[in-house]
């Protein structure tokens, strides 16, 4: 495993290994978004990985595909934040932030009864829609998602504001870089997706179009944080709340490139369809790989021997764990020794206490 053992440079930052934690929502975060004490042990005790990327946190209250999940867009939850990255630095690692806005994908008892925020208001998949919310009982459940409603261009404008406001907020806790959210059916995907999106003003039709919100986030973002400190993660592929294209090539070449052009430090593909089985990561990364000339993070349900074999081959220059990390909190420790691995439970995934949280052994 040394490929996955080595550093790797991006911009003027140098992360010590190829093992990045994906950004895994793990909605446990204190009211009102805000990181507890308990989300500050988690991460550091995962420090080691060369990146870690955090659970995706809403940039806005517009945002709630998960109740308790974390927020950046008031002054509690950076400070919030700022205790966070302090332990993951005393630790000596590296933290990027996912910033996050989950559109349409939604429901009113998470938005204190306001309707989600959509490209064109499309709801004929409502059920399609990964939604949770915490029980009175202490337990997490799928809820059902509610009909969104079309934005205006006044409102797709304050979005991209929101991103820009959580990246500066996210950079005043610390964070070494942010990472914009542009898979699994969120906002910017339900953009760039001619599925969900039917506008007919300068945000659809064409490509071009349909990824100028993103083009519009990155800019903002820019100004904040130069651009090798910030990644974007987008899902070609993905069904999951099924912002789907029926010209993936065509729409994520494009989007790669628009990238390549901008000097962005990393593209993290991610496979969301290899939950259920489905390998579609060697289209992903040929569509990246042939557009897009700089850092490339891979996300697959992977194996350490499958990752080592992507670096290896130079198809991915890292590869982020994400189940592994639920449960492996030295996981690179655990793949410099070949394992043992801890397996994760999967009823203590979202919401809780410690269990099944920070409670995992290490090899130590």
């Amino acid at each position: 495993m040394n490929q996955l053992l080595q550093s790797i440079q991006i911009g003027d930052v140098t992360f010590n290994n190829r093992i990045a934690m994906a950004p895994i929502t793990r909605a446990r975060a204190g009211e009102d978004g805000v990181p507890v004490a308990l989300n500050a042990e988690y991460y550091a005790q995962r420090a080691t990985a060369g990146l870690i990327i955090t659970e995706a946190t809403n940039v806005s209250p517009n945002s709630a595909a998960f109740e308790l999940a974390p927020a950046i867009y008031n002054d509690a939850q950076l400070a919030g934040w700022r205790r966070v990255t302090e332990q993951v630095h005393a630790a000596g690692g590296k933290m990027f932030m996912q910033l996050w806005h989950s559109g349409r994908v939604s429901a009113y008892s998470l938005l204190k009864g306001a309707e989600p925020l959509s490209p064109s208001g499309y709801n004929d998949d409502l059920g399609l829609l990964q939604v949770y919310g915490a029980l009175r009982n202490g337990y997490y459940t799928r809820i059902y998602a509610s009909p969104s409603r079309a934005m205006t261009n006044e409102e797709v404008y304050a979005a991209v504001e929101e991103f820009r406001v959580g990246a500066e907020n996210a950079k005043r806790a610390g964070l070494d870089g942010v990472e914009i959210h542009a898979a699994n059916g969120y906002l910017p995907q339900q953009f760039l997706s001619p599925l969900v999106n039917r506008r007919t003003d300068e945000f659809g039709g064409s490509v071009a179009n349909r990824a100028r919100f993103l083009r519009l986030v990155i800019e903002a973002v820019l100004t904040v944080f130069p651009k090798q400190r910030i990644g974007v993660r987008i899902s070609p592929y993905a069904a999951y709340n099924n912002a789907t294209d029926t010209d993936v090539a065509e729409t994520y070449g494009y989007v790669a490139r628009m990238l390549n052009e901008y000097g962005i430090g990393y593209i993290h593909g991610a496979d969301t369809n290899a939950w259920g089985g489905v390998a579609d990561m060697p289209k992903i990364l040929d569509i990246i790989r042939s557009n897009y000339s700089g850092v490339l993070i891979a996300n697959a349900g992977l194996t350490p021997e499958d990752a080592q074999q992507l670096v290896e081959q130079g198809k991915a220059d890292m590869v982020a764990f994400g189940r592994q990390y639920v449960s492996n909190p030295d996981l690179v420790a655990r793949i410099a020794a070949g394992g043992p691995y801890n397996q994760p439970d999967p009823f203590s995934f979202y919401g809780g206490t410690e269990r099944g949280y920070t409670d995992y052994p290490t090899l130590g």
